[in-house]
């Protein structure tokens, strides 16, 4: 365990321990090592912090993304959520409104996963990852920033 604590997962380089997983899962995580997209949109941002959105369907699937500074995440209605986690382990979880989760990364650290809508209801989550952690923000390509509609 990192003295920041026990949010990095390390990346498993034996490709037995992906055996279980979907077909094209593995070499997705791979091709997206360095994707910093932890939302399905990027609502706000400033020198200091990202805030996104992030929607998941049901039956869908965000792609793997890699988080590298501190952040945390509320989830806004309920669901079922399947993680596939860059050692290999998939997890479920049940999510509730209002719940939230922080995690913090040391020099070099990182989580890469994806997360599947297992549930009978959408996912909705609100992530802030903040910018003045310990390694280098990743870059964030600019079609996932919001687009602010215009009005009358």
């Amino acid at each position: 365990m990192s003295k920041y604590g026990d949010d990095h997962i390390a990346t498993n380089s034996n490709f037995a321990a992906f055996a279980h997983w979907p077909v094209g899962l593995y070499e997705e995580m791979l091709a997206n090592f360095n994707n910093g997209c932890v939302g399905t949109t990027l609502v706000s941002e400033t020198s200091r912090v990202r805030v996104w959105h992030l929607h998941i369907p049901v039956g869908s699937r965000c792609g793997f993304h890699r988080h590298v500074n501190p952040y945390f995440w509320s989830a806004l209605n309920i669901g079922m959520a399947r993680g596939y986690f860059s050692s290999g382990e998939v997890r479920d979880s049940v999510h509730y409104i209002g719940e939230t989760k922080h995690y913090h990364y040391g020099p070099g650290e990182y989580m890469l996963h994806s997360v599947e809508n297992i549930g009978k209801t959408d996912l909705a989550f609100a992530t802030v990852e903040y910018l003045d952690g310990i390694n280098k923000s990743l870059r964030i390509p600019s079609e996932v920033r919001l687009v602010i509609p215009n009005t009358i």
